[in-house]
């Protein structure tokens, strides 16, 4: 088959690979389409160290094509969509159900063969099969909004409350759109005034900033207070952003870590302290949970993730793709095999 390889920051490859073979409890799916996620941009740019040469991708959508030992025949034929996050299912975290944060985690894409190659293998209880009524397109955005969906729900915002959210990459585009769904009220914050628009078209409303960089904190800040802000979501992953995000936070707010930066973050305790200001992590998603209810919101069209497929290239084109990934312009970029 043909795989791609990521041999040096920026530099992939597409090469001949043997087939996988799907050990006992696995499947081997053949792609259709896979998500370029920010995350795989980091990893292709060096900011995360990971062993060359690397196959990245784990948002995709796919036909299982055979199966292992202890896997029933007729689920090959199934599409499927892929959950790439994979917890041991018996350390501690797992067993006190947080295997979001399982420190034998395997990743699709990071410690073992992401989805840009024609083939990949994954466990059976992690292929999701998908409803003839879901589009493939639909199905390749699951994966992101799982991601949104935990977050929303790592809150203790409850419906009809104002929250914030700060930088509108595909994750927080998704999770605006939900909770504007869900019937929360959304502030929208990003560099990228079209960022901003696409959020404001779905009911969101946007903070309006002076520019001045150093205003930007008291701007944040007044904007969310008045506006009644109980969570904000930090969704930038910048240098600075979890440190802003905290600095102007309302007076007994949330702020729920979303983005994945490794830059050191700077808060003051004071504040935290007396202002009663929570500080709550979320990562990916909580298996099997998180998924299954995502499916069966896009079944019911409450969301359509796939709005924000904003570009489409060939896997022949994937050193292409992420050139333009890192640029930060787009939505979502899909590749197609």
């Amino acid at each position: 088959m043909q795989a791609s390889y990521l041999e040096a920051p920026g530099k992939i490859v597409i090469r001949q690979s043997e087939v996988p073979r799907p050990g006992p409890g696995e499947v081997r799916v053949r792609l259709i389409q896979v998500g370029i996620c920010g995350s795989d941009v980091h990893v292709f740019l060096g900011h995360r160290k990971v062993a060359y040469p690397l196959t990245l991708g784990h948002e995709a959508v796919g036909i299982i094509e055979a199966v292992g030992a202890d896997v029933a025949q007729n689920k090959i034929g199934t599409r499927v969509v892929i959950e790439p996050n994979i917890p041991c299912g018996h350390c501690k975290f797992c067993l006190q159900g947080r295997g979001n944060i399982c420190i034998h985690k395997q990743v699709v894409g990071l410690n073992r063969p992401g989805c840009f190659a024609e083939t990949v293998v994954i466990p059976e209880a992690f292929a999701w099969a998908l409803p003839d009524t879901l589009s493939d397109d639909a199905a390749v955005v699951i994966e992101p909004t799982a991601v949104a969906y935990h977050a929303l729900f790592s809150s203790s915002a409850v419906t009809g409350s104002t929250i914030a959210i700060l930088g509108l990459g595909a994750v927080g585009l998704l999770l605006a759109e939900l909770a504007l769904a869900l019937g929360y009220q959304v502030l929208v914050t990003d560099l990228q005034p079209q960022k901003c628009q696409w959020a404001v078209d779905l009911g969101a409303r946007v903070c309006e900033m002076s520019g001045n960089p150093e205003n930007l904190e008291e701007e944040l800040h007044r904007c969310w207070e008045q506006a009644g802000v109980s969570a904000v979501f930090e969704c930038a992953g910048g240098k600075t952003s979890a440190g802003l995000s905290i600095a102007a936070a309302p007076h007994g707010s949330e702020v729920i870590l979303v983005g994945l930066s490794e830059a050191p973050a700077f808060f003051q305790p004071l504040k935290v302290v007396r202002q009663g200001i929570n500080i709550i992590p979320s990562i990916v998603y909580t298996h099997p949970y998180d998924f299954g209810q995502v499916i069966q919101h896009v079944e019911k069209k409450q969301i359509q993730p796939q709005q924000l497929i904003s570009n489409r290239f060939s896997f022949e084109a994937l050193q292409a793709a992420f050139d333009r990934a890192k640029e930060g312009r787009e939505n979502k970029i899909v590749i197609r095999f």
